[in-house]
């Protein structure tokens, strides 16, 4: 008998270790696979979360930047009150510059995009320095405007060189507009 013993004792020691692997450690296994997949897709999560997370403080950043540059060039932009006074800011200019004073008329408001533009057809006469020098002034003024339509002709007469026709163009704010738009924020 002591045969079949040691059999069934080597048969027990021999089979425990097989039953707690099938029965124990394999699905501990399985269970901690799973475990290890589902903490790496939210780690995956979490990293995707913080890269959308640094984005946006720089997208709000960004944003800021871009109403911060939105504001100082509406700044610049004269309300339809104060287009006159910058019509008569550049007819000085011409003046001060040694031109002839300018004939002006003025064309419709056109709308160009959220704001207006004033058209002013303007003749001059003087010296090519002058009329060069009457440029670089309007160029320093801060409104924001535009000369188009140039034609320079060339004149010989007293102190005339050349005679100047164009189009300026001033942008500028509809006060109605801007009054409709902030109450509708």
């Amino acid at each position: 008998m002591p045969n079949q013993l040691r059999a069934i004792l080597i048969l027990l020691v021999i089979s425990l270790p097989l039953a707690s692997y099938f029965l124990v450690f394999r699905p501990l296994n399985v269970q901690i696979n799973h475990e290890k997949g589902d903490t790496e897709h939210r780690e995956a999560l979490l990293s995707k979360l913080q890269e959308e997370t640094a984005r946006d403080v720089n997208l709000q950043q960004a944003n800021q930047d871009i109403q911060s540059s939105i504001r100082l060039i509406e700044a610049r932009l004269p309300s339809n009150k104060e287009v006159d006074a910058v019509v008569r800011q550049v007819s000085n200019l011409a003046v001060e510059s040694s031109l002839a004073p300018p004939a002006m008329r003025t064309g419709k408001p056109v709308q160009a995009s959220l704001y207006k533009e004033q058209p002013i057809e303007m003749e001059t006469a003087g010296s090519f320095v002058d009329f060069f020098t009457f440029l670089a002034k309007v160029e320093k003024l801060p409104r924001i405007m535009r000369i188009h339509d140039l034609k320079i002709t060339r004149e010989v007469r007293d102190d005339v060189e050349l005679k100047a026709t164009f189009t300026l163009s001033i942008y500028f704010q509809d006060e109605n507009q801007v009054a409709s738009q902030g109450g509708a924020k």
